[in-house]
């Protein structure tokens, strides 16, 4: 059991929900930082109700004035950021060749830039205190691509070579950085992707499923168990890592 403080950004729902809950549960003081106030505080009502802390922050990850006083209000509210978690993304499903350069600055403001404002705003405390775990949520998109999403497979391949480099950086410092990198998983956006796909929807999430070799698409909890090994003590040598998180899918 930890005591530690972690940051969840995007941690109100889908998987983001999940891996608050996780940390939770294993003891961590959780501030869920969203930009949908309402369903974080709900997510940290439910938290609480169950025996665990947690507050609801708002922050927009794509203005750097919302990150600094959502990292601020944690620190007086909780404590200092000891485990960040950059989780919060967005995409849409399309060609690249049907986007555009607006399309392409919010993909990568939010996916990318979003997490390296997050990170330059709670590192350097780590880095002062001797301890940090950064966690970046990747995709297995930034790994070996995926169709209809080409922005955001470079913005995520970005994550994971941004990731080695700060774990670089910061490796003497009693700071990691590692990320795990999601394969097809069972969330709301999932499930929307389905049902504006132009097909039928359960046909859709039955050909991911079977691609998958454990025949099961992944749920929150799949993820989230990631992330807590990668947030815990014992995770202290382990720096740089990209962790696969999808059945099998990928494999390389």
């Amino acid at each position: 059991m930890s005591n530690r403080v972690a940051l969840v950004t995007g941690g109100a729902q889908g998987i983001g929900e999940g891996i608050s809950r996780r940390l939770a549960a294993d003891g961590f003081r959780v501030a869920i930082a969203d930009l949908n106030l309402e369903v974080a505080e709900q997510t940290a009502k439910d938290i609480v109700a169950n025996g665990g802390e947690a507050i609801a922050v708002l922050v927009d990850i794509t203005d750097t004035a919302s990150v600094n006083a959502a990292v601020e209000r944690v620190g007086q509210e909780l404590g200092p950021v000891e485990v960040v978690v950059n989780n919060a993304g967005w995409d849409d499903f399309m060609k690249f060749l049907d986007t555009n350069e607006d399309f392409w600055n919010k993909i990568l403001d939010i996916n990318f830039k979003g997490a390296l404002r997050v990170n330059h705003a709670v590192v350097p405390g780590m880095i002062e205190r001797g301890f940090g775990r950064v966690i970046n949520i990747g995709s297995d998109a930034g790994r070996v691509g995926s169709s209809l999403e080409a922005v955001y497979s470079g913005a995520k391949g970005g994550i994971i070579a941004f990731t080695k480099t700060l774990a670089r950086e910061v490796a003497t410092k009693g700071v990691t950085a590692n990320t795990v990198c999601p394969g097809p998983t069972d969330t709301p956006a999932l499930r929307k992707f389905a049902d504006s796909s132009g097909q039928d929807a359960d046909k859709v999430i039955g050909g991911m499923t079977r691609s998958v070799p454990m025949k099961r698409l992944a749920v929150a909890s799949d993820i989230a168990a990631a992330v807590s090994f990668f947030a815990g003590d014992d995770a202290g040598y382990i720096t740089g890592q990209t962790l696969s998180v999808s059945g099998g899918l990928t494999m390389a």
